[in-house]
């Protein structure tokens, strides 16, 4: 069974990069690319299951990091918090939202805030509902390690500020 493994290799998309000189972040860099859109694919679902269907999946961030904490948002909070560079997309995601009456916008000096609404929240509440039921529920199922969760994600945040300077490294060349 071990030579099997040795002929077939890493688990990549790419094997021409998987031949440099880290072939594990090749294979984290799959996982993390089939993870995201797993993801992606079950908050739209989860939220339209929900009731509310047709959201993309950074509408249902959105609406979470408006709704979390209670507290009101700023555009550049919501973009630092998700390391979303582009502001545009926030921007429009927030037109979406408030559109549906999930949002509220305001100002802070000169600054567009933006709030839940009961609505909002009762959607949030709902997508909790969901999730707890169809998939922490699952999760739990495999009895994972909670503390070894909690430290792949301390991981994955440590290696997206090391894609952050290299992203900022190839931006200079």
């Amino acid at each position: 069974m071990s030579d099997t493994k040795a002929q077939i290799g890493p688990v990549v998309a790419a094997a021409h990069l998987a031949d440099g000189g880290m072939p594990a972040l090749s294979e984290m860099e799959f996982a993390l690319t089939v993870l995201n859109n797993a993801f992606q694919r079950w908050m739209v679902r989860c939220m339209g299951a929900a009731g509310l269907p047709g959201l993309a999946p950074i509408d249902v961030l959105i609406l979470h990091a408006a709704n979390h904490r209670g507290r009101e948002k700023t555009l550049a909070d919501i973009c630092m918090m998700y390391n979303i560079e582009d502001t545009h997309v926030v921007a429009y995601a927030l037109k979406k939202l408030e559109g549906l009456g999930l949002i509220d916008t305001g100002r802070r000096g000169k600054e567009k805030t933006v709030a839940v609404t009961e609505a909002g929240a009762a959607a949030c509440q709902r997508y909790r509902e969901v999730r707890e039921a169809l998939l922490v529920s699952s999760v739990k199922g495999l009895q994972f390690d909670e503390a070894e969760l909690s430290g792949l994600a301390a991981l994955m945040r440590a290696l997206s500020g090391q894609y952050d300077q290299a992203a900022r490294g190839a931006a200079s060349l």
